[in-house]
């Protein structure tokens, strides 16, 4: 278990390229010419999960690896990928119909949470004890 953050890191990346690809893809098939982030509602659907996603992995990866580093290594994992499973969800429900990507936020935001809480009490306790 202690190499599952390196999984979810890993899982991580693959997650924003496949929004890359999404919104690529659906520059193309809609004909939105770069730089335009407006046109088409399920281009800017694809172009919002892959901005929200990439916003939220620059706040989840540096909590994953402070919980993982400072004594959480295995549940930090396992956060991570609810975190991972959560944000999918989400971008998959995004996609579809921008109204439904709630649950799958929560589920993301509850792993994050839980990684922050981790990274939080490892760090505090390697402060406070030396």
């Amino acid at each position: 278990m202690t190499h599952l953050p390196a999984l979810v890191t890993l899982l991580t990346v693959l997650l924003l390229f496949g929004t890359l690809w999404a919104v690529s893809h659906a520059r193309g098939k809609y004909g939105i010419k770069a730089p335009a982030t407006s046109g088409d509602p399920a281009f800017e659907r694809a172009y919002r999960v892959q901005m929200n996603t990439l916003e939220n992995t620059v706040m989840f990866l540096p909590t994953l690896w402070l919980a993982a580093n400072y004594g959480f290594s295995g549940w930090a994992g396992i956060a991570g990928l609810i975190w991972l499973v959560g944000r999918v969800w989400y971008a998959l429900a995004y996609l579809k119909e921008a109204g439904s990507r709630g649950p799958g936020f929560m589920v993301g935001l509850t792993g994050w949470a839980a990684t922050l809480v981790m990274a939080c009490i490892g760090v505090g306790r390697v402060m406070l004890l030396g």
